[in-house]
């Protein structure tokens, strides 16, 4: 496996070792030695995620405050999706910043996101099925999350907006300035 860190610190592109054959491939999706050997994150998750979304589904940009934050490990089991996440951590020198990375099941790899960070993703394809990895155990009452479509952020979606599908929940949620710069 394989790690390049992003241009926000901490959070990490990660490519498999990929072996293949006439009958087909292996990889090694996970491996926690290995991870927090090439990350430095000393992370330990304990809870697993799975969705399906078509085509459109814009989820996000959500995080989880305090003591319930999460570290998450992201990938595309089918489909294709861009990845995001955003650097909210106060003292950073990329807070408000962010990255987006294509993941799919073609390109088998994952993305790294540390605590302190927003995420989201949209679906490319027909149909994605998204898998991630939590460090903490999920807390509705710890919820926060911006608009996906803050123009502060100006994230490329990569999809006209007419074609975005958001729950109604991500279409209210305030903008950045609201949420995080008028607060800090």
């Amino acid at each position: 496996m394989k790690a390049i860190e992003t241009k926000l610190k901490g959070c990490y592109i990660l490519e498999p070792s990929k072996f293949g054959d006439s009958r087909g491939y292996f990889f090694e999706s996970f491996n926690e030695k290995t991870f927090n050997t090439l990350t430095n994150a000393n992370t330990h998750f304990v809870q697993d995620n799975q969705s399906f979304s078509t085509k459109g589904v814009l989820r996000g940009l959500h995080a989880q405050a305090g003591e319930f934050a999460q570290a998450k490990l992201v990938r595309v089991l089918q489909g294709k999706v861009i990845d995001v996440a955003v650097d909210v951590r106060p003292q950073s020198p990329t807070f408000g910043e962010h990255v987006a990375v294509e993941l799919s099941a073609e390109n088998n790899q994952q993305l790294f996101i540390p605590r302190g960070f927003l995420h989201g993703f949209i679906v490319l394809s027909e149909t994605a099925t998204f898998f991630y990895k939590c460090d903490n155990f999920y807390n509705k009452e710890s919820e926060c999350g911006i608009s996906p479509l803050d123009q502060d952020l100006a994230i490329d979606w990569q999809l006209p907006i007419g074609e975005l599908l958001l729950s109604e929940k991500d279409r209210e949620a305030p903008s950045f300035k609201d949420l995080f710069v008028l607060k800090n």
